[in-house]
């Protein structure tokens, strides 16, 4: 049995805003209060089923790094598909969706697919990005928006799912890659690369 073709995802968004949290729920089904601080980008694996076909989702989350704005091209080589978060709670993660998306066109391949994702669902009492301003953005850039909780699950595989159909859809290039070819090794010489 051959191994499932690899499509690789990125999470990017402000510090704080669940990139983590969404990972592990969809990962692990587990949930952690405080965000880890790590220093490293880091991954899953997990496997999903579109058309009747295998394939493996190699989910990258920048692990803090977005902090210090180290993330370079690097992280974005071979991506299929890019999901960008922001917490509901936080207008000043919304208002950086804009920038994060132009690092995405600065360093991800043309046409990489992307899902608009707002967190923290289960703190609607405390929303200030309504559902229709995120909405209205996500459709005039043709990209799929979901509001989502890391911490009750809710709506997490469907951001998932819907990111790896949109790859499907697009099927970028000669079709998915494994990205471990272009990852996992760091760039001698080069300051500030995250992988």
């Amino acid at each position: 049995m051959s191994e499932p073709d690899v499509y690789k995802l990125l999470l990017i968004g402000d510090s704080g805003v669940g990139k983590t949290s969404l990972l592990l729920q969809f990962s692990d089904n587990t949930f952690q209060e405080t965000s880890v601080n790590l220093t490293t980008v880091d991954y899953k694996n997990k496997n999903v089923v579109i058309d009747g076909k295998t394939f493996s989702l190699q989910i990258w989350d920048t692990a803090g790094q977005e902090r210090f704005r180290t993330i370079t091209s690097s992280f974005y080589r071979g991506a299929h598909g890019v999901i960008i978060v922001y917490d509901m709670t936080d207008q000043n993660s919304y208002n950086n969706v804009m920038l994060w998306m132009q690092e995405i066109q600065r360093y991800a391949v043309f046409g990489v697919s992307r899902v608009l994702v707002g967190n923290k669902f289960d703190q609607d009492d405390r929303k200030i990005v309504s559902y229709n301003t995120a909405k209205e953005y996500a459709d005039s850039l043709g990209i799929p928006f979901l509001e989502a909780s890391a911490k009750t699950g809710f709506n997490v595989e469907q951001i998932f799912s819907t990111m790896a159909n949109e790859i499907y859809k697009s099927n970028i290039g000669a079709g998915p890659r494994d990205p471990k070819l272009t990852l996992g090794t760091k760039d001698k010489g080069k300051k500030g690369t995250c992988c």
